[in-house]
């Protein structure tokens, strides 16, 4: 599948605010963003006036771009979250914060949604007892997400342990820090997805 390969930076460069794509150096004085808060590109520092649909779009790309999906992939994700019950951009969220490479990086298992994913599709991650190694998997209440015994020799899962002990995490996971795994509690509420997206914005936009 196609993926974006250019430097993230110039994503929350475009969008106008941290999309935190890249861990802890999103924290540091490192952060592109931190030096240059201005769009990229020649004339990334003009003020133009966005038009409601510009606005629009804006927060459907800064969803995108934080979840780390292609358009296809974020519409197709749109069309089943208007079908369930419910407010349809509250649903959205849900399933995002549900997709497999978000509870990895939610549980604390990496540092960044796009590290969570290389660890799914690297097979390091298992649900259930069961290897998954697809970052759109959809998770439910009640499933257990762990590594992969054959992987907590690897370099990177040692004293993993430690680390986690220190996290945070939302409300509506478990996490056993000492077994490097985690239980899916019950579905986030919308006050519980710390995302800056007015999802409201982007169902305006596929309504058009």
């Amino acid at each position: 599948m196609a993926r974006y390969t250019e430097a993230v930076c110039r994503q929350c460069r475009r969008e106008g605010v941290k999309l935190f794509l890249k861990g802890d150096r999103c924290y540091s004085d490192k952060c592109a963003f931190a030096v240059r808060a201005y769009a990229p590109g020649q004339h990334g520092q003009s003020r133009k006036k966005v038009s409601e649909y510009g606005i629009q779009l804006r927060e459907k790309q800064k969803a995108r771009r934080i979840y780390g999906m292609l358009e296809r992939q974020f519409h197709n994700c749109f069309v089943r979250a208007e079908k369930q019950k419910g407010i349809t951009g509250e649903n959205l969220l849900i399933m995002l914060e549900r997709r497999l490479d978000n509870v990895v990086y939610r549980l604390g298992l990496a540092e960044s949604r796009s590290q969570a994913r290389q660890l799914v599709t690297h097979g390091h991650i298992i649900v259930n007892g069961k290897r998954l190694d697809i970052p759109s998997a959809l998770v439910k209440a009640g499933d257990v997400i762990s590594v992969n015994e054959a992987s907590r020799a690897k370099d990177y899962f040692k004293g993993m342990a430690e680390t986690l002990a220190t996290k945070t995490i939302p409300a509506w996971m478990i996490l056993d820090a000492q077994n490097l795994s985690g239980k899916i509690d019950r579905f986030p509420t919308r006050e519980e997805i710390d995302v800056p997206i007015a999802e409201h914005l982007i169902v305006e936009l596929y309504s058009k």
